[in-house]
C-alpha cells in the first residue's frame, strides 16, 4: 500500500507528523529517504518534537549527521533518530546497537540504503522529493509488513492535495 502527498511547507510537515503519532509504537521503523535537503530531518524532528510536547517536554531535536544516532526517551518509548550518510558499510552499524533496536525503539532512519541486509522486513517507507515551488514537497508513504493500516486513514484525516505532479 502507498499514499502520495504534498507538503507545502514545514508547518505542514509538523501536521503530518502530529497525525502520524498516536499511531507509532516501540518496534515500529520509519526509513526516511530522498535527496539532501528534502527534509528528512525536519521530518525525523517533527515526529520527536511532538512527542516531547504531549510529554512536556522541551529539548533540542539535531540532525544525527555526525553523531549518527540519536536517543530519545519518552512516554511512548525510546525514539531512535538514526542519520547513517556517513556510513560506509552496514557492518558499521553492529557498533551502534542494530538492528537490535529495531524492536525496542520507534526508529526513524535516514538514509536507509546503508541498512543492507539489517533493513527490517516491517518498515515504512517514507520518501521526500523536492519540488520546484520553494519549501513543497512530496511525499510517498509505502508499507512493508503488517500493522501499517492507520496508514490509509492518513491520507483522509489531513488536509493536503494527494496528486503529486
Amino acid at each position: 500500500m502507498h499514499s502520495r502527498l504534498v507538503l507545502a511547507s514545514e508547518v505542514e510537515t509538523r501536521h503530518l507528523a502530529k497525525a502520524m503519532l498516536p499511531h507509532l509504537k516501540p518496534g515500529d521503523c520509519l526509513l526516511l529517504e530522498g535527496p539532501v535537503g528534502a527534509g528528512k530531518s525536519a521530518f525525523a524532528r517533527a515526529l520527536i518534537q511532538q512527542q516531547m510536547a504531549q510529554d512536556g517536554t522541551v529539548e533540542d531535536v539535531p540532525s544525527p549527521t555526525f553523531t549518527l544516532v540519536q536517543n530519545y526517551e519518552t512516554s511512548r518509548g525510546p525514539f531512535c533518530h538514526a542519520d547513517l550518510y556517513r556510513l560506509s558499510d552496514s557492518t558499521e552499524l553492529i557498533e551502534l546497537d542494530f538492528p537490535d533496536v529495531f524492536e525496542s525503539a520507534i526508529c526513524l532512519i535516514e538514509w536507509p540504503a546503508r541498512l543492507g541486509s539489517l533493513k527490517p522486513e516491517r518498515h515504512l517507507l517514507v520518501t521526500l522529493d523536492i519540488r520546484a515551488e520553494p519549501e513543497m514537497r512530496n511525499i510517498t508513504l509505502r508499507t512493508f509488513g503488517q500493522g501499517w493500516e492507520w496508514v490509509q486513514e492518513l491520507e483522509a484525516a489531513t488536509q493536503f492535495p494527494t496528486n503529486v505532479a
